[in-house]
């Protein structure tokens, strides 16, 4: 059994071309299924640049695995919006790039500094010439076991809901890592003439690399934890039950907040502090998102959180 559905441009300056007004939607088709279905008819090769929206509030149909009859506005309507989202990257592919940044900028400036900070009029000119402290190898050494955590994660560990993001925003979301996190903690850290430049290793710092291993071996566990929520290729959602989830919604956020006071404890950076402000930004929009999504999905079988993110805190 099929029911005809019309299909609107969500951008009418910019329509899709040869888009039929009206298509046949069987009962039991999926999201993904007709966005494969409606790039077949419009000539569309990579059927993930279709956007598909509800008719009312034009919100997008995130859930590929979905019936396209769940949504009570198609249902209701008979009307699905659609938009062409352009040229698409995998997920995977996006975060490899974005964490590829800050491996390199901390191999590259190191290997230049003798070149590099003997051109920066504000730098003591007579330490150009000393080699890197200690300290600051391994500031060195944290940074690059971070981020190529990171993206083993990414190639091994990550489940991702959706399949891909417009092509455009690699360049937006990579810039924070490569110049944040690289570029910007990468210059202040390797000077000659910086806090980190020193070979003893005093009480802070056994702190601070007690919270960083402490942070992120537990970031570690609830990222394993997470994973297996979800099936391959699966979209369902599941509740947390991991170390740090009796406290906040996001335990994998908490811990990365907790690994880089350690880096700030170290370092005594304030690119570090910069890099981890601007991040705990982001992950507290995150995490409350994930609070909301889980208290709507599962009701009373969620034990809502107060704090998402930090206790007491966020």
């Amino acid at each position: 059994m099929a029911t005809n559905v019309k299909l609107t441009n969500k951008n009418p300056s910019q329509p899709i071309k040869g888009l039929p007004g009206v298509i046949e939607l069987p009962h039991d088709i999926t999201v993904e299924n007709v966005k494969i279905l409606i790039a077949r008819k419009t000539g569309i090769s990579d059927f993930n640049r279709i956007g598909l929206f509800d008719p009312v509030f034009r919100h997008t149909l995130k859930n590929r695995h979905a019936l396209i009859w769940d949504d009570l506005h198609v249902k209701e309507a008979r009307e699905v919006v659609v938009k062409d989202l352009g040229p698409q990257v995998a997920w995977r592919t996006v975060y490899v790039i974005e964490y590829l940044g800050p491996i390199l900028f901390h191999i590259l400036i190191p290997l230049v500094r003798p070149i590099l900070y003997g051109f920066v009029p504000f730098v003591d000119q007579s330490r150009v010439g000393a080699p890197m402290a200690r300290v600051q190898w391994l500031l060195f050494a944290l940074f690059h076991l971070h981020f190529l955590k990171r993206e083993f994660e990414t190639l091994f560990v990550h489940k991702f809901s959706a399949n891909t993001m417009p092509a455009r925003n690699i360049v937006r979301n990579s810039a924070f890592y490569w110049l944040a996190a690289g570029l910007l903690c990468a210059l202040d850290i390797y000077r000659p003439d910086q806090s980190s430049a020193r070979d003893e290793l005093g009480p802070l710092d056994l702190v601070g690399l007690a919270l960083f291993v402490v942070g992120e071996s537990c970031n570690w566990v609830v990222h394993r934890h997470l994973a297996s929520l979800r099936k391959p290729g699966g979209t369902e959602k599941g509740i947390p039950n991991c170390i740090g989830s009796s406290l906040v919604t996001s335990p994998n956020y908490m811990f990365e907040v907790l690994a880089w006071l350690g880096v700030i404890l170290i370092s005594r950076s304030w690119t570090v502090v910069f890099f981890i402000s601007i991040g705990i930004l982001y992950m507290r929009s995150w995490s409350r998102g994930k609070e909301k999504a889980l208290r709507k999905e599962f009701g009373d079988r969620y034990k809502k959180k107060r704090y998402t993110m930090l206790p007491g805190l966020i």
